[in-house]
Parts: structure tokens; C-alpha cells; sequence
């Protein structure tokens, strides 16, 4: 049970991040969580896990926090706001693959222990963020796109702009999640490992995006909080 205990640490860890980040540092807090997370998932990602019975990559919920930052945004500072979290998002991916790249092309020196562990951990990078790039780009546009349309849909049904925030956020977050965990893997893993492997790893990444999208909701109700009580002065 080690590694499920931790997989739950670590959601309610970077998940709880979230809010005092937004309390103390408004929108600039999480922009850089969404910096951070998507350097630490990039590297995260590499490792492979047995947890919950399944075989799956860790990342996820590094992963998942990034759409809790945009859903956040959308609801409390706009579509532009969330959107520029996500373009900052795919220009750390591409500054991060060219910087990690240009570290396997030192010659080390006779007395370096790190250069061998380097080249195997990043060997297989530009792959793995080039298709995390894609894919980000892909489904967190998506999810922007689709919350404020899930927004208009609820406000112009009920005629008020507040009520069904869980609609328009699992509404939006569950598709482009879905998108996202059957895309990275496909693009990142395929013909890495088994097909039955790699279905397993898809669906393991999806039922954890789901665990995930269901606990931001409270998340983001509580930032709306933050944002009227704190924020708005």
C-alpha cells in the first residue's frame, strides 16, 4: 500500500497547494505552480508504478493540477487569464526540452558520476515532451474552451452566471482529461511497451484524472472564495 499512500499524499499535498497560492500571490501563484508542475511531471513521468492494482506513470497528478490552475482561472479572473497559464505551460515544456537536451552534449569530466544517469534518464525525452507538449497544448485549450462554453450553456438555461460551477468544471475537465491520458500515452509510449501494457497505463491515467477532477471541484468552489473575500480588493 506504499505507493497508493503516497499517489493520495502527494494529490492532497499539491492539490491544497493550490489555494494558499492563489490566497497569497493571486494569478502570479498559479502561474508559477503551473511553471513547476509542468517541469516536475515532465521528469515524473519516467517512472513507472504499480498502484491500485494497475501499472501506471507517475506525473498524473502533477498532471491533473494543471487543470484545477486553469479551471480556477476561468472561473475567477477569465478566459484570458486561464489561457495565458496554458501558453506558459507549453513554453516551459519547450524551454525545458532544449535546456535538458543540451546537457547530454557536454564531454564529462574524469571524476563526473551524474553525466551516465543523465543520459538515461533524458534519452528518451524529446519524445516524451515533445507528445506532452502537443497533447498539453491540445487538451488544456479544450478545457478552457470548454468550460466557458459549458458557462454560457448553464447561464443561459438558468439565467444566473454563478450556480453550476461543477457543471461546467467536471464538465469540461473529465473530456479533455479523457483526451488527454488516451493522446500522451499514445504519442509518448506506443511501441514502448504491450498494447495490453499501454491500455492499462491509459486507463490507470484516465481513473486517476477522474479521482482528480472530482476532488477540484470543492477546490475551485473555494476559490471563489478566496477570490471575493481576499482578492477582489
Amino acid at each position: 500500500m506504499r505507493n497508493e499512500l503516497l499517489i493520495i499524499l502527494s494529490l492532497v499535498f499539491i492539490f491544497g497547494c493550490t489555494l494558499p497560492a492563489y490566497r497569497f500571490f493571486g494569478k502570479a501563484g498559479l502561474y508559477c505552480m503551473t511553471v513547476a508542475a509542468t517541469i516536475m511531471a515532465n521528469i515524473e513521468v519516467l517512472i513507472m508504478v504499480q498502484a491500485f492494482g494497475l501499472e501506471q506513470t507517475l506525473g498524473n497528478v502533477l498532471f491533473a493540477v494543471t487543470f484545477v490552475i486553469t479551471d480556477i482561472l476561468s472561473e475567477n479572473e477569465g478566459k484570458k487569464a486561464a489561457n495565458r497559464a496554458v501558453n506558459l505551460g507549453i513554453v516551459t515544456s519547450l524551454f525545458f526540452l532544449i535546456i535538458s537536451q543540451s546537457w547530454l552534449l557536454y564531454k564529462p569530466a574524469a571524476s563526473d558520476w551524474a553525466s551516465p544517469a543523465m543520459h538515461t534518464l533524458f534519452a528518451n525525452t524529446p519524445r516524451i515532451i515533445a507528445a506532452s507538449l502537443i497533447v498539453y497544448a491540445v487538451s488544456q485549450k479544450l478545457d478552457v474552451w470548454l468550460y466557458h462554453k459549458w458557462w454560457e450553456l448553464t447561464e443561459r438555461k438558468t439565467g444566473d452566471h454563478r450556480r453550476f460551477l461543477w457543471v461546467r468544471n467536471n464538465g469540461s475537465t473529465l473530456i479533455s482529461q479523457l483526451i488527454n491520458s488516451v493522446l500522451y500515452n499514445v504519442l509518448a509510449f506506443g511501441g514502448m511497451y504491450p498494447t495490453k501494457v499501454l491500455v492499462t497505463i491509459c486507463l490507470s491515467t484516465y481513473a486517476i484524472y477522474v479521482v482528480c477532477a472530482l476532488l477540484d471541484t470543492p477546490v475551485v468552489y473555494l476559490s471563489r472564495i478566496i477570490k471575493s473575500k481576499y482578492l477582489s480588493k
